[in-house]
């Protein structure tokens, strides 16, 4: 009986995000209203074009629409602070070719955020880095209907995509993107990061993103792992895949609030192949992506209530011609956990392309249901085989969590031996 309850424990510690420690302590910042950067000493704007460092000594201002070119390389110290421009929807991008290199430490953190001094999410654009590893577009893309007032000789740093999977566009380590997701062309919004044909040799670890207008993280293309990503109340998606991306998101953190997602609905990860058939190639492979140790939590605090009002929707979106394999992985607070695209068909072979293995399933106002379909018994019975090892429970927030009460520092990690779990549907 000891034997069973030691592993028991170390079984359950391993789902959703884990480490000795809390990783989230140091560098990253859930109230970042009340941090006060000063005024900027240096301003940002058109095109860098020559290799250019930016030092912590000095805070920078984003002014319109940025572009690191050509084969240039941006290099950020630790601690750097960059702030956009509110009225003239400060943006940066790194062009394909360009590298940025922002590794900051977990003392030290480099900051990107707003020059509002009431903060709001979308009060400046975002973070954009553009490669030329492959997406499953016909032809290369392009994020020019993105910006406002773009200078017409800027339209070529806009372009996307490529044939080199491994390609590097540097290194993003110890860094909090707040407030973004500006209002762009066209009525959507800018993404917190958007990371497009990005390579596999790109570093990007411990990113923080934070109230977020748009898309907190969206990958389109490419190959990138994310590790220790952190995603905190976005009005838009979490994490957002798309265009044949062949990626891997491991120990990260989505954490949403009913009274912050927009109407048009938001998930935590959205895994899809295309927004149009016809743009897309279908001899190339469609998105893949690989997710372990996620934690993906509502904050609710009346569940049912937020339910009732259509403020709290599902966890977890596959499109049609997307894989998912996800495991050791905690989805708390969701109505319901997971929704599967109705154009998909409840099979052998695409569920075998969609794979949920050792999950934590809290909480949930269902499991897993096929779009528009209130009868999931097959997938129940499915996911619900003892083969897949996932868990399925009711426990109150407090115990499961460690400690989600430090305003500071909270501990999403799971509690040991406090999780009240049954291997039974509910």
């Amino acid at each position: 009986m000891f034997l069973l309850l030691i592993g028991s424990a170390s079984a359950q510690q391993e789902k959703g995000i884990i480490g000795t420690e809390n990783w989230l302590d140091n560098w990253t910042d859930f109230y970042p209203k009340n941090a006060d950067y000063g005024e900027a000493s240096q301003i940002l704007t058109g095109n860098i074009s020559k290799d250019t460092k930016l030092s912590k000594k000095d805070t920078y201002l984003l002014l319109g629409n940025v572009f690191v070119t050509d084969s240039t390389t941006l290099t950020i110290e630790p601690g750097t602070v960059i702030i956009g421009d509110f009225e003239t929807k400060g943006s940066l991008t790194i062009a394909k070719g360009a590298t940025i290199i922002a590794e900051g430490l977990e003392t030290d953190p480099i900051v990107f955020t707003s020059n509002r001094s009431v903060k709001k999410a979308g009060d400046w654009g975002g973070l954009i880095l553009l490669g030329d590893a492959p997406t499953n577009k016909f032809g290369n893309g392009s994020v020019a209907s993105m910006y406002t007032n773009l200078d017409q000789s800027s339209y070529r740093y806009t372009n996307y995509g490529g044939e080199n999977v491994t390609s590097n566009s540097g290194v993003l380590k110890y860094v909090r993107i707040e407030y973004a997701g500006k209002k762009r062309r066209g009525g959507s919004n800018f993404d917190g990061l958007l990371l497009a044909s990005v390579g596999s040799e790109t570093v990007l670890e411990n990113i923080m993103v934070s109230h977020c207008a748009g898309d907190s993280f969206e990958i389109l293309g490419g190959g990138v792992n994310l590790v220790k990503a952190v995603s905190y109340k976005s009005n838009s998606n979490d994490f957002k895949f798309n265009l044949g991306t062949q990626s891997q998101l491991d120990n990260s953190l989505a954490v949403r609030s009913p009274y912050a997602t927009s109407s048009k609905g938001a998930r935590c990860l959205e895994v899809t192949s295309y927004d149009r058939k016809e743009e897309v190639d279908f001899t190339k492979p469609g998105t893949s992506v690989i997710a372990k140790n996620m934690t993906m939590f509502n904050s609710s605090d009346d569940l049912d209530s937020h339910i009732k009002l259509g403020l709290i929707k599902e966890a977890v979106f596959i499109g049609e011609n997307a894989s998912l394999d996800i495991n050791k992985s905690v989805i708390s607070g969701f109505n319901p956990a997971v929704i599967l695209d109705d154009k998909i068909t409840i099979n052998q072979e695409n569920l075998e392309k969609i794979k949920f293995v050792d999950m934590y399933f809290n909480n949930c106002n269902g499991n897993i249901f096929k779009e528009y379909n209130s009868n999931n018994e097959d997938l129940e019975n499915w996911y619900g085989n003892r083969s897949f090892y996932n868990v399925y429970a009711k426990s109150q927030n407090s115990e499961t969590f460690i400690d989600l009460k430090n305003k500071r520092i909270p501990d999403f990690r799971l509690r040991i031996n406090k999780i009240i779990a049954a291997n039974s549907k509910n």
